[in-house]
């Protein structure tokens, strides 16, 4: 986003919200391979107006790969963009310590999405080896949404479900981002600041059926309850 000042949010993150993003996150099939780790790129906005929350997230991710640590682990990359065109995407790593230190380097820099970018990179990466999941964090959608919407399909047609966080109350990056969310056979939810501890157990959920498919996150709802285990309850094949 270009602007400097965070938007203050339309509305809370409501019960039902969590509930509509976990309902698609049931319904969406994992490939796991077994023997191999689950790869999960874990992308984001670092322009100007995710400053105040960009520290929150980080914490959070980092803490994703503790869910995945008995299923044999989660690979990850991280990307994201900011500034004048600036995009940037992390070697793969299993090393929960080192994507820490590259994420908390990063700083927040006035600029436009560059969602669609993220998508192709999502798309060439799995071309290469097959991509369990894409989680976007972002607040605003300033980009043509028929491009995007091509590039989400042909990501949807790979079978890399994309999970969409939405911070705040924009309605233009609101329909944007469900609509990515659709077109991939993924989810939207969204959140605001006082969101954390929903931010965490779905992120942390989304890590382990990255990992481990829906079987995992049953052993996970086992031990953790809450929203992940309101998720099993209704897990269902397709």
């Amino acid at each position: 986003m270009a602007k400097g000042d965070a938007k203050v949010p339309a509305k809370k993150t409501s019960q039902a919200d969590v509930d509509a993003f976990l309902e698609r996150a049931r319904l969406t099939p994992a490939q796991i391979i077994p023997g191999q780790r689950g790869r999960l790129l874990f992308a984001m906005d670092a322009t100007a107006s995710r400053g105040p929350t960009w520290d929150m997230a980080a914490r959070i991710q980092g803490e994703m790969f503790h869910e995945t640590a008995a299923l044999g682990g989660l690979e990850i990359q991280l990307a994201f963009y900011r500034g004048f065109g600036e995009f940037k995407a992390s070697r793969w790593t299993a090393d929960e310590n080192a994507l820490l230190r590259q994420m908390t380097s990063v700083f927040c820099l006035a600029g436009a999405t560059q969602i669609g970018k993220v998508l192709s990179h999502a798309v060439n990466e799995t071309k290469k080896k097959k991509i369990n999941a894409l989680v976007f964090v972002g607040d605003c959608f300033e980009e043509d949404i028929d491009h995007a919407g091509k590039i989400a399909g042909e990501l949807g047609l790979m079978g890399v479900p994309a999970f969409m966080f939405h911070e705040g109350g924009d309605p233009i990056a609101a329909f944007a981002f469900q609509q990515i969310a659709k077109l991939t056979n993924g989810a939207y939810c969204q959140f605001d600041s006082n969101s954390a501890q929903i931010l965490k157990d779905l992120l942390g959920a989304v890590a382990v059926y990255a990992a481990g498919g829906r079987l995992a996150l049953e052993s996970l709802a086992t031990k953790r309850g809450g929203e992940v285990l309101k998720l099993v309850h209704q897990v269902k094949d397709r």
